[in-house]
């Protein structure tokens, strides 16, 4: 029989005591629910000064913000901390640190991140963090580098990847990224006023076509150990530090896909920043998501390829010319994800503040317009766009 139970307050408190790792478990004292997001419960436990210590997190069997009607898998709580601890072997400084997990109550307890700030909220506001996207790119290389082939066994490579089959939640994201958004779908959400631009986007078949292309290789390439989510909400950023949150997406996929992922988070902020901001601030900050784009970019591809020259293992992966041969393929498929990215967020089923925050209708509705024109724009030419100065060339294009 399943031991499994919905987490009250008190529950939270007495589990954080017990496995929080904290020197005076008996200083917690009380839980604040803080989740916000679409699948799980999050605890703040405080101590008798009123101090968040620990976090704890636990899965519910169903999405959060939709109710019973979906039902989810509890194993996404297995796989998330599995992702981590695994993420925090090769990145420990940027992954958050898992300080007990428990399968069966599909429970997890973190390390509180209350120093820090979540970098969406952060981005919205204008405010500028120069390091994160050069540390992001640094937890992306060392994680996807080390789960792939150039660094681990292939009989230890196809273990872990029926170790982290996630169906359910990958289910989610073919959906969400792929499928929804191209078709007329309950799930989706938008504005009468883009329903041209929507229509207009469900009868072009030359994207559709390369969006199946896209869900094709997530489906099939097994690259490497995903984050499977990681948007500029689930990564926590402080003045010097950046801390990666939120892996119950995780899954053994294609690279370019995480790496989108966040390209596709910083072009919504550039998208969306004339609608938060003032036209000066707005603009100096468009010219920091620029910079930031080519210091991801710049970090990851620097760092995977000395990782490849200093630790890979394969010998024919190590063949000289290979990495940057294969970079290139990550490339195209980080500029066809980021252009999903982009288009899911405008118009499908789970929004973003870069474009749902802008209070002023017509300012809103041309952000994201703005938005899905630059993610086909992406998804149809990223064969043409060899490299990070062609990106920032098309991208300040179709800002003019």
């Amino acid at each position: 029989m399943s031991l499994y139970r919905t987490f009250s307050a008190a529950d939270a408190v007495e589990y954080a005591r017990q496995f929080g790792a904290v020197p005076d478990p008996q200083a917690l004292v009380t839980a604040d629910e803080i989740g916000d997001g679409n699948l799980n419960l999050v605890f703040k436990i405080r101590d008798t000064q009123g101090v968040s210590r620990v976090i704890v997190k636990q899965a519910l069997p169903y999405v959060r913000c939709v109710g019973e009607s979906w039902p989810l898998t509890l194993d996404r709580a297995r796989i998330e901390a599995e992702t981590l601890l695994v993420h925090a072997q090769y990145c420990p400084q940027h992954t958050v640190k898992v300080l007990y997990h428990d399968a069966e109550l599909a429970v997890m307890v973190q390390e509180d991140l209350s120093h820090l700030h979540i970098w969406r909220r952060e981005l919205v506001d204008g405010q500028a963090y120069p390091h994160a996207v050069a540390q992001v790119g640094e937890y992306l290389a060392q994680t996807l580098f080390h789960t792939s082939d150039f660094y681990q066994h292939p009989h230890e490579k196809k273990a872990a990847v029926a170790r982290f089959i996630n169906p359910e939640l990958c289910q989610i994201t073919e959906d969400l990224f792929f499928t929804d958004p191209y078709r007329d779908h309950e799930r989706n959400r938008f504005d009468a006023e883009l329903r041209p631009t929507v229509e207009a986007l469900w009868r072009d078949a030359a994207l559709k076509r390369a969006v199946a292309a896209l869900k094709h290789r997530f489906l099939a390439n097994a690259e490497a150990l995903l984050h499977g989510d990681i948007h500029s909400g689930s990564i926590f950023v402080g003045p010097t530090t950046l801390k990666v949150i939120d892996a119950e997406f995780g899954f053994y996929g294609p690279i370019g896909f995480d790496i989108g992922t966040v390209l596709g988070n910083l072009l919504l902020n550039f998208c969306g920043l004339p609608g938060l901001l003032a036209p000066r601030e707005a603009a100096a900050a468009r010219d920091n998501r620029l910079q930031d784009i080519t210091a991801l970019w710049h970090a990851f591809s620097v760092r995977f390829s000395a990782l490849v020259d200093e630790h890979g293992r394969d010998p024919a992966l190590a063949e000289s010319g290979y990495a940057e041969q294969f970079l290139k393929h990550v490339w195209q498929d980080t500029l066809g994800y980021a252009g999903t990215e982009l288009i899911r967020r405008a118009i499908g089923f789970s929004h973003v503040a870069d474009l749902a925050n802008i209070a002023e209708p017509q300012a809103r509705h041309a952000c994201q317009r703005h938005a899905v024109e630059l993610g086909k724009t992406l998804i149809l030419t990223a064969g043409d766009i060899p490299d990070v100065a062609a990106l920032l060339a098309r991208v300040r294009q179709s800002g003019a």
